[in-house]
C-alpha cells in the first residue's frame, strides 16, 4: 500500500516538473510568439528598418507548437512583404486594428522566413497611433503574459 502511494506521489511530481518546464519554454496552452517563439530568436536588431506602405491582406496563421498569430502583407513602392505582428490573443487586446487599404509605417527586423523575406514588426504606426510590439532587442511586449 505504501509503495503505491509513493509511486503516485513520484508520478505526480514528475508531471508537475514537466508541465512547469513546458510553461517556461512557452510550449503550453497560450504558447506562440512568446519567449519560446522562433520569430523572437529570428529578430535581429542589426537588421531593423522602417518601411511605409499600404496593408494588403491581414491573416492569422498557426505555426508548429504555437497558438495563432497575426500577420499582414505590406505593399511598398519597392515590394510586397509579409509582416509578422504577434499572437492573435494579444493583438485582439490592442486598440489598433489593421485592415486592407490602411496606410501604415512599420519598424522591424528584416529576416528570411521560409526562404522568403519578411519583417518581424517591432512597431506599427497608423493614423498617428503607435502599436508597440517589441522592444529594441526584439523582446515581445506580451512576453510573460498569458491569455487574459
Amino acid at each position: 500500500m505504501k509503495k503505491i502511494g509513493i509511486l503516485a506521489l513520484v508520478g505526480l511530481l514528475g508531471l508537475i516538473f514537466v508541465s512547469g518546464g513546458w510553461a517556461q519554454r512557452g510550449m503550453g496552452r497560450g504558447a506562440g510568439m512568446g519567449p519560446g517563439d522562433p520569430s523572437q530568436r529570428m529578430y535581429n536588431p542589426a537588421t531593423v528598418e522602417t518601411a511605409s506602405g499600404t496593408v494588403g491582406s491581414v491573416d492569422t496563421f498557426t505555426g508548429k507548437g504555437m497558438s495563432s498569430g497575426v500577420h499582414f502583407t505590406l505593399k511598398t513602392e519597392k515590394e510586397t512583404i509579409p509582416v509578422h505582428l504577434g499572437p492573435s490573443w494579444y493583438m485582439e487586446q490592442q486598440g489598433l486594428k489593421l485592415a486592407s487599404g490602411d496606410k501604415v509605417e512599420v519598424t522591424g527586423s528584416r529576416v528570411t522566413y521560409q526562404d522568403k523575406p519578411a519583417i518581424i514588426a517591432g512597431q506599427v504606426k497608423k493614423d498617428g497611433k503607435t502599436l508597440q510590439l517589441r522592444d529594441a532587442n526584439g523582446v515581445p511586449a506580451w512576453a510573460g503574459k498569458g491569455r487574459r
